[in-house]
This record gives structure tokens, sequence and C-alpha cells, in this order.
């Protein structure tokens, strides 16, 4: 893949556009008459009975709610007066969020909450929050983009992963997609988002804690074990490729869940070769084409891209992607509730095998 253009902003913000082979981006100016970027847009507060940062970002309140597809700011605005992106036409295009739950420069220090006592601890909202459109197509989809398109996604999100985890003070990088007012989407345009945070999240330091302890007691990878024994026993298994598989895990939270793990380890998409990333591309839109294919609408998602640094904290972190779904059937949704949102304790309604017997078969 050849290097991004970069692009500028109104309001200073970095944009970068990637194109498929033979096709030249023009960007225009852009026009718009945007205020400039506070200092610090958000701060992290430390929670002592959880021991895990919030990030408090009250401008994002003032964010574009689902506006009208001729007011879309997503789509390309060829006068660079009406959106986001400033040119006629785009393939995939890559910007920091207007509205970022996370920003700031280079210099940041999380600070460590066991030196200050029993004290309320904070800091500015360091990181970066980035928004990647997948396609000029206000109402197209990834699972419906051209192999050779959702292949550019993959390399972009593979370019801002090795960029990020360069700079100071991002520990990880995330990759994801809503999608569906159902999920909360507040733009429909198809479109992701990438987070720098200064800090391990909550969940992946947890799954690499547990992974810790199974590489105590068994001397050998959580992922990889679980994997194997997935792929031996396949009654959850929904797609294969002769490097990734995808299955609905044994203990899913959700009505429809499906994991997808290359079958080697791998820290992030920066360990993935070109045929390799091919394969995952492949699988990848396989997947969200069967998740549109279980009701008469689409299903309403939401795809997260567990990546880890190559480091000794995160030595036993495996790549692989979670995709999830609220629905639990043509027109029910399941509803994160007391035990869930308060407990953090899931129940779910349906089989993973029956989950997975359905996806084979759409």
């Amino acid at each position: 893949m050849t290097e991004p253009l970069r692009w500028t902003l109104a309001d200073g913000r970095e944009q970068l556009y990637f194109s498929l082979p033979g096709h030249t981006p023009a960007p225009v100016a852009d026009r718009r008459p945007l205020p400039p970027r506070a200092k610090e847009q958000s701060q992290l507060r430390f929670d002592r009975q959880t021991g895990q940062w919030v990030v408090i970002a009250a401008l994002r309140q003032d964010r574009t709610y689902l506006p009208a597809a001729d007011q879309c700011p997503l789509c390309p605005g060829p006068t660079g007066e009406t959106s986001e992106v400033p040119a006629p036409d785009y393939d995939v295009v890559v910007f920091e969020n207007r509205f970022p739950s996370l920003s700031g420069g280079a210099d940041f220090r999380l600070p460590d909450p066991a030196a200050s006592g029993a004290g309320f601890v904070s800091a500015p909202g360091h990181g970066r929050c980035e928004v990647i459109c997948f396609s000029s197509d206000h109402t197209g989809a990834f699972a419906q983009l051209p192999l050779q398109h959702a292949r550019l996604v993959v390399s972009a999100w593979r370019h801002r992963t090795a960029d990020l985890l360069n700079r100071n003070g991002i520990e990880q990088v995330f990759c994801f997609e809503n999608r569906g007012e159902a999920i909360g989407v507040t733009l429909n345009h198809p479109h992701g988002q990438i987070y720098g945070y200064p800090y391990l999240t909550p969940r992946t330091e947890h799954m690499l804690r547990v992974a810790g302890e199974h590489r105590a007691r068994n001397g050998s990878n959580l992922f990889a074990d679980l994997l194997a024994r997935e792929r031996a026993d396949g009654v959850r298994i929904v797609a294969r490729t002769d490097s990734f598989t995808a299955f609905v895990p044994f203990a899913a939270r959700w009505p429809v869940e499906v994991h997808i793990y290359p079958n080697r380890f791998a820290h992030s998409l920066l360990d993935l070769e070109d045929t390799e990333l091919d394969e995952f591309t492949q699988i990848y839109r396989d997947i969200l084409g069967r998740f549109d294919r279980m009701y008469p609408t689409e299903l309403p998602y939401i795809s997260a891209l567990h990546q880890y640094r190559d480091s000794e904290r995160q030595r036993e972190g495996y790549f692989h992607v979670e995709l999830m779904s609220v629905r639990r059937s043509e027109n029910k949704l399941k509803y994160l509730a007391g035990s869930e949102s308060a407990m953090d304790a899931f129940i779910s309604d349906v089989t993973p095998e029956s989950v997975a017997q359905r996806l084979r078969e759409v």
C-alpha cells in the first residue's frame, strides 16, 4: 500500500486519504468557519471503587446526531464548505474526530493513583480519536464493499495501528465499528473509529491477567488453547480459511457473537503477512455478510479488533476480532439491564451452538 495523502482541516485536524490503484484523491481547502480546538477537550478520572479510568468528555454532547442524508458530514464535500471530507470523492479517509473522547499532544504521563493516597485523581484526556470512513457511498456497508476496497480498509487499520502505537503516551490502539441505530450510532454513513488509549482498557487488562494465570498453570497461551479446542470441537465454527477461523465462542454473552482468530499467534495486524491480511479481509467480510442475511433487515453490530503491543506486559495478547449484536430475534433487542449493567453478569437467551448453525446456513 502506498502512503496516504495527508491533508489538514480548517481547525488544524489531520486527515489521510487512502486510495485504490488508479484513483488519485483531490481534496480542496476546508472553508468551514470552525472554532479553534480547546487544548484540553476531555478529562480522565480514576474510579477507586473499580480501579479503572473513566473519560469525561462533555463536548461530545454537541456532536452531530442522525442528520438527513443530504447533510451528512461524512459524504464528500466538493465545495469545502459542508463536510468533514472536503473532496469530490474518496475511497477510504481517516481524520481526527471533531468531538474526541481523547486528544492531546505528545507530552503526557498517566498519573499513578497509588501515589495520591486516597484522594481524587484526574488528568487531561490524552490520547487520540479518529474516524475512518469506509466508502463515500452513504448507503453502503462494509459487507457490501468489493474485496479490493475492503482490503484497503484493513490496510488503513494497519497503518493507523502502527502510527498510533509509536506515539508517546498511547498504550493501546482499538479499531472498531458501531453499525445501526440500535447500537447507538449518531451517523449512518458507513464508518468506524480508531482510539488510542493512554492506558490498557479494563477488559484488555482483565483478559491479559487471566491469560497470564493460564500460562503460569499450563505453560501455554490461553487464546491459542481456546482456538484449538473450538477447532477440534467444530460445532460452533462458522467459517474457516487456511489462515483464519471464525466461531461463536463456547460462553458467548451476546445474542449474536462471532470471534475471528488467525490460526497462528499474532499480537496485531502488524504481525500478519500480506497474504494473511487478504484472507482476513475475506473472512471478515464473509461474517458481516452472514450477519445481514440473518433477518429481513440489516443486523446492528459492534466490531472490535483486539490488538496488543509486542511488550512484556501484553505478551500473552492474541490478535482477534469480536463481532456482536444486540438483536435476539427479528424484532427484539437484548438490553443490558440489571444483571449485565450493574453486576457485569451476562445472561444469554440463545445457545451458542444454535447461533453458529444459523450463521452457517445463511
